[in-house]
């Protein structure tokens, strides 16, 4: 087993593209995912799994039906399970997912945006 750092920075910059999460690390079951938000996803929600966003750079916004929640760098949110939510962001946001490995990122939605085989960075 081989134990080494990631840098944050250096990952981000092997992509280039918006709401593809790529997987950074791994543990317990939890996979710690690095993405590029920019524009607004879609209204979903997760009936099984909580999710932290932390954002890295940028700012996103988390829309609730209620409620939207801007979230700065050095921020993060914890969607609880079962809360419908809408990730966005206004300009590039760069951020850090930490959820367990079942989630999709379009929970009960399937569309062209659903990556469910992610891509190891």
């Amino acid at each position: 087993m081989s134990i080494e750092k990631v840098n944050l920075t250096e990952k981000l910059g092997k992509f280039n593209d918006y709401w593809n999460p790529r997987i950074a690390g791994e543990l317990n079951g939890q996979q710690v995912k690095l993405a590029k938000f920019q524009g607004d996803f879609i209204w979903h929600k997760h009936d099984h799994e909580d999710e932290l966003f932390l954002v890295i750079s940028g700012e996103m916004k988390m829309e609730l039906r209620d409620k939207t929640v801007y979230v700065k760098p050095g921020e993060f949110i914890i969607i609880p399970r079962g809360v419908e939510h809408r990730p966005g962001a206004d300009q590039e946001a760069h951020v850090l997912l930490f959820e367990p490995a079942s989630v999709v990122n379009t929970g009960e939605i399937k569309n062209e945006l659903t990556r469910e085989n992610l891509e190891k960075i």
